[in-house]
């Protein structure tokens, strides 16, 4: 199988991993004065320190979550209290469930957020709190984070990012660009799943009222016992460095090999991650792509849920205006891993796919024909 799907989740780390199996073998709950609670929360307060160098941050100002839904849904709940909330048209199901009310930030046809229209919201909404991620899920493109915290700030206005694809990605440090937080997922970076975290600007990490509460961990941010493998995974899989550029030459071939067939790139003349692609091809649907490239061996996503055997129209898609490719995109996300030949693999599995198109609504896969 070659493993196209990093948006999902990355593969795991080697050192991610040998951390992870170390906070296993320890014993004792770091919230204990003991002992073994203090050897184990010298493992915590170890993947914190981490953490704090890696995005510039201050120990104090990382609150661990399970993920990075919890993060964001804190974030909301903590820093939203009272105040208009604003979310970009693109963003995650994570922000969109935790605030089913918020206006909507626009995106131009390329995915980026519409700042005209951020502005004219902000003028009407003042002391809001804006939510815009780093870069998107399903189409990599990513929002200009300096120029929307510029904007905030004018309005009084606090930023929280959702940086779950872009943090493993992308060298930026948003807190410096203006952001009061952002949100970070350990296995998005090849980390366990089970830990994220929400990093605060300093003026608001003391104070930060708890969305799960307990017995006071995380200085009574976050209550409950973290997960102390998955933590020390996730500032692990962090540390270790990616060859990005290598990434983006395969996802560059992948895309012109695609756009020669007659694919359509979603998002092409954006800022985008270099791991990610969205595929559009005209005419197929995108579960007939899954189940055809699953079949080559090739796993990759579509572009929106999936639910009961069926491709729903992709949100992202349809903010960006491409309602009539919606239903025809697929995401290839490469890993941090990826090997030498995954362009040459992927492309000769897509073009075999094209050209088994029977008819305009029909594709041959494996004898039979399946509808598009």
């Amino acid at each position: 199988m070659l493993y196209l799907d990093a948006n999902a989740t990355e593969p795991l780390r080697p050192a991610a991993r040998a951390a992870a199996l170390a906070a296993l073998d320890a014993t004792g709950n770091p919230s204990s004065i003991h002992a073994a609670g203090r050897s184990v929360r010298r493992i915590l307060e170890s993947a914190r320190d981490t953490l704090a160098a890696h995005f510039n941050a201050t120990p104090q100002s990382i609150v661990f979550t399970s993920g990075a839904t919890e993060a964001n849904q804190l974030a909301i709940h903590a820093l939203g209290a009272g105040r208009p909330i604003l979310i970009g048209a693109t963003e995650h199901d994570a922000i969109r469930a935790a605030a089913p009310n918020a206006a909507i930030i626009p995106v131009l046809p390329d995915g980026t957020a519409d700042l005209a229209a951020l502005d004219r919201l902000l003028a009407e909404s003042p002391n809001a709190l804006v939510c815009l991620m780093a870069a998107n899920n399903e189409t990599g493109v990513a929002h200009d984070i300096a120029a929307a915290a510029a904007l905030c700030a004018a309005h009084s206005a606090l930023l929280h990012v959702d940086a779950v694809q872009a943090a493993p990605r992308e060298n930026q440090d948003w807190l410096a660009l203006g952001a009061a937080s952002f949100a970070i997922s350990g296995h998005k970076a090849g980390g366990p799943m089970g830990a994220g975290a929400l990093i605060l600007a300093p003026a608001f990490a003391e104070h930060l009222t708890p969305l799960q509460k307990g017995g006071g961990q995380e200085s009574g941010r976050r209550g409950g016992t973290p997960s102390l493998p998955a933590i020390a995974g996730m500032a692990a899989a962090f540390a270790e460095p990616t060859d990005w550029p290598r990434i983006a030459a395969l996802r560059d071939a992948i895309e012109s090999h695609a756009q020669n067939l007659g694919a359509v790139i979603i998002g092409a003349g954006a800022p985008r991650l270099p791991n990610t692609t969205c595929l559009a091809f005209p005419g197929l649907r995108a579960d007939t792509q899954l189940i055809a490239l699953d079949l080559a061996g090739i796993a990759v996503s579509a572009g929106a849920a999936c639910s009961s055997g069926k491709i729903a129209a992709s949100h992202v898609l349809l903010a960006m205006g491409q309602a009539h490719l919606a239903g025809h995109a697929i995401r290839v996300s490469l890993p941090w891993n990826a090997p030498p030949d995954s362009a040459a693999r992927f492309n000769a599995a897509y073009a075999a796919m094209i050209s088994q198109r029977l008819r305009p609504n029909t594709l041959a896969v494996t004898g039979a024909q399946i509808e598009v």
